[in-house]
């Protein structure tokens, strides 16, 4: 008799289907259900989103690498490089610590404006060290991946997220976001950027959002918007959906002036219509 790779078991306890082909919208569906009861449980109704590089550095350890470098021969230049660039990692941290102090200051039981990162190092971590230094809720949206991601240890235990699939997690990223700062970054964070940019442009996205595209410097030199309104791909007012800036009380001003013009008035709105 050939042994059964599936145990006589409930099926949903059966390791084997769940991660099987067949198991999959059952994955799929767990990454929706499972952070929707938790977010209900602590009465999360929003967030800030922070995205940006992984890899990113403090300054007091980007400095201590510069030294490092210099000591042994290293690399220096790289070293010089990830010192300037550890501002960012800085900015963010602050940026986060004075978003949540105000959020915290809010009338009502709901926890409003929560910051919200994908969990990881760099820029994620700088916007969970600011929250939690503000001693607020935050919330980290960490993704399995076979490196650079790990979960920073600032997030509150209670609102930090594991997925599988970036889908899933791309997903509670947008639906609870009321604001968007995105910092320097590779890849992931192009990708995320653009992808929230094109759900407002076509309009799957109805409320209003707005985004910061923080550090002039970096953005202006990776990549030319301009250059899409010019050769047509884009229209003039889509640069509208953004805001550029390299400094944090600006981008501060602009998020909380924003988010009390519209989020909280429609809040406002809908609990005196409420019957």
């Amino acid at each position: 008799m050939v042994d059964s790779p599936y145990p006589p078991v409930q099926a949903y306890l059966n390791s084997h289907f769940i991660e099987e082909r067949e198991g999959r919208p059952l994955r799929i569906l767990s990454e929706y259900l499972e952070p929707d009861a938790r977010f209900e449980k602590h009465n999360v109704e929003d967030t800030i989103v922070f995205l940006g590089s992984a890899r990113l550095l403090p300054k007091d350890v980007a400095e201590a690498k510069l030294q490092e470098a210099r000591k042994d021969n290293g690399d220096v230049r790289r070293a010089e490089i990830d010192l300037e660039m550890s501002r960012y990692y800085e900015d963010a941290r602050c940026l986060a610590r004075r978003l949540t102090e105000w959020s915290k200051n809010l009338e009502g039981h709901e926890k409003r404006f929560v910051m919200c990162t994908g969990g990881g190092p760099g820029i994620m971590e700088a916007g969970n060290r600011g929250a939690s230094e503000a001693k607020g809720l935050n919330m980290g949206f960490n993704i399995t991946l076979p490196f650079e991601q790990s979960q920073n240890p600032y997030i509150t235990r209670q609102l930090s997220f594991e997925f599988r699939y970036f889908f899933m997690r791309k997903f509670w990223f947008m639906y609870l976001a009321k604001a968007i700062v995105t910092f320097p970054g590779g890849f992931g964070t192009m990708d995320e950027f653009f992808e929230s940019l094109t759900l407002i442009q076509t309009g799957k996205v109805n409320k209003k959002l707005p985004m910061v595209l923080f550090g002039k410097d970096f953005w202006n030199e990776v990549m030319n918007l301009d250059a899409m309104v010019k050769y047509g791909t884009i229209s003039p007012e889509d640069l509208d959906l953004f805001i550029f800036t390299d400094s944090v009380d600006e981008a501060y001003t602009y998020i909380t002036t924003e988010l009390e013009k519209h989020a909280l008035t429609e809040m406002a709105r809908s609990q005196a219509t409420a019957p």
